[in-house]
């Protein structure tokens, strides 16, 4: 008689069962998932967000460290405070009065990065199954923290000049409405990432007069405010109102990422929770990081190195806005940065940044499909353009090979009958005229 086997199962993953519910909100970022393959030399990655640090002095820096080393060496090297060294903690006031905060240290909590401070944030606050309003796109690591506490994310809509007031209020009255709970509004004011928009000074005072009014709290994640490229520093929405305000800032983008140092600002009884959850998170942030920023802040010139900065970034800016003007195909559209690292490409109907991500790197172009700076999938004719690392010339040839790519797709298109055949002709000649106004489309 003939015995079956028996099957014995197996699992590429043998710990599936054991996993916490939240598990299932991780997801590989769009970004990092892209890097793989735009950071080959021969192709021009206009995906990733990675500030340049060329200009910065890396010898004084460098010597700096070494003399802080020498000096303090076993205080630097050991634990600290939760709630992070008292002396960065005054320089993180000076840095934010070039906004127009007015604070006190001892309502600052130092973090490893913004992103850790976020998802401090979002620790603190919500539960399974809250609400957290976004606007749209929103920022697409924050997203990801959203998703991985298992928040609701409910986005709210933006023009050129930013959150549009009757928006928040709309979503704020619906989730209320429907027996869910708001947790707080999560924006990036200042050269939104991914879109590069400005909210107005009037925007931020609406915005902060319906906080007020319906009782929600505003995280202001503001990573790009210092690095306004046309116009000074602009006011912080957290200069406007104390109470209803958690200010998120970091020195990745005006000093350098590798040393990991962010903050938050909060009303004091929020920053208690914050570090209570900093000290099960991490026990403290990391302290010769702290100590490095400091000396550097202490014995460089840190504004006019930002200034150095802006000028750098302006000058990537101005290549990327002339290389869509030349290569972009008619119906395309595009945000004006006035600073920060981004653009935000809208392209004509019946496109799929998703679907053009591939091809665009068989011509050696990389960017960051719309979708992933939306919680709902929205986002799909859009793409994000960055504009912060390469140079001048490689972001100028960046935008050639993505017009190359679009022209590609649209004659493709207009072959199967899937597109007017007249924007197929004036694509593939010399591009097409290019509208350089905001789209509604995902507003």
């Amino acid at each position: 008689m003939n015995v079956p086997e028996k099957r014995v199962e197996t699992r590429i993953d043998p710990y599936v069962d054991a996993y916490a519910s939240r598990t299932k909100g991780l997801k590989a970022s769009a970004v990092r998932a892209l890097f793989a393959v735009a950071n080959r030399p021969e192709v021009v990655s206009l995906a990733g967000g990675m500030p340049n640090i060329a200009d910065l002095p890396l010898d004084v820096v460098g010597d700096s460290i070494a003399d802080l080393i020498r000096r303090r060496g076993p205080q630097i090297m050991n634990y600290g405070s939760a709630q992070g060294e008292e002396r960065i903690r005054e320089q993180i006031c000076e840095v934010m009065r070039l906004e127009q905060i007015e604070a006190s240290p001892d309502d600052i909590i130092v973090s490893c990065g913004s992103q850790q401070a976020l998802d401090l944030v979002t620790r603190t606050f919500v539960d399974p199954g809250d609400v957290i309003l976004a606007e749209a796109p929103s920022y697409v690591g924050a997203l990801g923290t959203f998703a991985a506490y298992q928040a609701n994310v409910v986005h709210v809509a933006m023009d050129e000049d930013g959150i549009i007031p009757e928006a928040f209020r709309a979503a704020t009255i619906a989730v209320r409405a429907a027996g869910r709970q708001v947790k707080f509004l999560y924006t990036i004011p200042n050269f939104n990432n991914p879109s590069g928009i400005l909210m107005t000074i009037e925007r931020r005072r609406q915005l902060i007069a319906l906080a007020e009014e319906l009782d929600v709290l505003i995280v202001e994640d503001n990573p790009y405010g210092l690095l306004a490229l046309d116009l000074p520093p602009q006011p912080a929405i957290r200069s406007m109102d104390s109470e209803h305000v958690i200010y998120l800032g970091s020195f990745s983008k005006t000093f350098a990422p590798g040393f990991r140092v962010g903050w938050a600002l909060a009303p004091p009884a929020v920053l208690k929770k914050l570090v209570l959850a900093q000290e099960s998170a991490t026990l403290c942030p990391p302290v010769f990081s702290q100590f490095a920023i400091s000396e550097y802040l202490s014995t460089w010139d840190w504004k006019g190195q930002i200034d150095k900065f802006r000028s750098m970034y302006r000058e990537r800016r101005d290549a990327m806005m002339r290389g869509l003007i030349d290569h972009m195909p008619a119906g395309a559209t595009w945000t004006h940065p006035k600073g920060g690292f981004f653009v935000w490409l809208t392209l004509p109907e019946g496109f799929d940044s998703d679907k053009l991500s591939a091809r665009a790197i068989t011509h050696r172009v990389a960017f960051t499909p719309g979708t992933a700076f939306y919680a709902d999938g929205l986002g799909s004719r859009s793409m994000r353009l960055s504009y912060c690392f390469p140079t001048p010339e490689r972001i100028y040839e960046g935008t050639r090979r993505l017009g190359e790519t679009l022209r590609e797709e649209i004659e493709l298109r207009a072959t199967f009958g899937l597109v007017d055949p007249h924007l197929a002709i004036e694509a593939a000649s010399s591009g097409g005229p290019a509208s350089t106004t905001l789209p509604n489309h995902d507003f």
